[in-house]
């Protein structure tokens, strides 16, 4: 098997997190994205939406989007539990996950793709009035979450989990997308210092 990987971008990111969390070693095939190199014929080929990573595995079976992928890796490697526990645990993991994912990081995201002069040839069209309309959203999706962490020591509870890893690169996203942590969000702060000094967050 083989993982196709983007560098720092977002999800290529938070999958080669997951898999230093899990102690999974899986061969990478470096993509630049800087010249465009996920737009390739061959990206294109293994994936329509030329979007990173990609996961192909031996048998030829491609698998896209990196919380698929980490669901694959989590069926194979089931400790340690990074999709919760039981029931409840999983649900709350699930419902973190795609809150961070849909609400935070798509608004820091938009704010990068539409503002950033280097997103220009990326984002077609680039409209910069919908990226600074995200910049506000995604301090109010940062308020909610450092509401969580006032009560939780991580974001879907007391377990690190893969949520935690999908915040990680959202926050750590502000900085290309010039968006502050506003310095009243204490706990967000705290987690941020804590999740950015486990090992994974060098990956």
């Amino acid at each position: 098997m083989k993982l196709y990987d983007g560098g720092r971008a977002p999800n290529p990111r938070r999958m080669r997190i997951f898999l230093a969390e899990k102690g999974i070693e899986v061969p990478l095939v470096p993509v630049d994205m800087a010249a465009m190199g996920h737009k390739s014929a061959a990206i294109t080929a293994l994936n329509p939406f030329q979007r990173l990573p990609i996961l192909e595995l031996d048998d030829g079976t491609v698998l896209t989007e990196s919380v698929a992928i980490s669901r694959y890796f989590e069926e194979l490697y089931p400790e340690p539990p990074l999709f919760g526990r039981g029931a409840v645990g999983k649900a709350q993991v699930e419902m973190w996950n795609r809150r961070v994912e849909l609400y935070l990081l798509a608004a820091v995201t938009a704010a990068f793709r539409h503002t950033h002069p280097a997103m220009v040839e990326w984002e077609i069209p680039q409209v910069p009035a919908w990226g600074e309309a995200n910049r506000p959203k995604a301090v109010a999706y940062m308020k909610i979450m450092d509401d969580q962490l006032a009560r939780n020591e991580f974001i879907a509870g007391r377990e690190f989990s893969i949520a935690d890893i999908t915040l990680l690169v959202g926050i750590d996203f502000l900085k290309p997308a010039k968006i502050q942590i506003p310095e009243e969000l204490v706990s967000l702060r705290r987690w941020h210092a804590d999740i950015s000094s486990r090992p994974s967050a060098k990956a």
